[in-house]
């Protein structure tokens, strides 16, 4: 099975249209314009009766003392953990394709609603709901995709992940309330093929670019 995608390229930096956050003229961060990317994908073996798609970020810092702090830095060998920004399941099996910005084009504060999404598929909670659950103007549960916006200080560079799970399975077995690992847990088993983009990206001036 073959992922691939007109807006992003694997390896490369995924452009600040698909971001949560970009460099700022003034400060360090603004917002940005947070399109999903468009993804597209053929080979999928024969029983497949869904598709699930995940995207995380595997090097978000394990502890925030540094994270976005004036005259400190995030250092490059704190053990690091995963960040969910997009959990996607129920993709029908006759569907090959999500165009770029169909199911997000905006940063929408509190979250985008969900599980119900476009196609029948629904969308879990990505981790900007625990990000910002301290935020009265922000807090939330953000369902869908929502972009990179790595910490402005962090001598990492993050990556991106976008991963397409062939499964054998016409609905995923996940309810209510769900995000990425809850939906690892319940693929579990059901996984045909997979197939992913990896893209990176930094807000970091001296890591912007590597």
């Amino acid at each position: 099975m073959k992922l691939s995608s007109h807006s992003i390229t694997d390896g490369t930096r995924i452009a600040g249209q698909f971001a949560f956050c970009i460099p700022a003229d003034e400060g360090h961060v603004c917002l940005g314009a947070n399109r999903n990317p468009h993804l597209a994908w053929s080979g999928a073996p024969e029983g497949t009766r869904s598709f699930a798609l995940i995207c995380h970020d595997p090097d978000v810092p394990s502890r925030g003392d540094d994270v976005n702090q004036e005259g400190r830095s995030v250092p490059i060998d704190l053990p690091r953990v995963d960040f969910f920004h997009w959990v996607l399941v129920d993709i029908p099996a006759n569907l090959n394709e999500i165009a770029e910005g169909s199911y997000s084009n905006e940063v929408t504060p509190g979250g985008k609603t969900g599980p119900a999404a476009a196609h029948g598929t629904r969308q879990g909670i990505n981790n900007y709901t625990d990000w910002f659950a301290g935020e009265e103007a922000m807090r939330g549960d953000y369902h869908g995709y929502d972009g990179p916006c790595p910490p402005w200080n962090d001598e990492r560079l993050h990556h991106y992940v976008f991963t397409l799970y062939a499964l054998d399975v016409e609905r995923c077995p996940v309810e209510g309330r769900f995000g990425g690992p809850e939906v690892r847990q319940a693929i579990a088993g059901h996984v045909l093929a997979e197939a992913r983009l990896t893209v990176h990206y930094s807000l970091n001036p001296v890591v912007n670019g590597a």
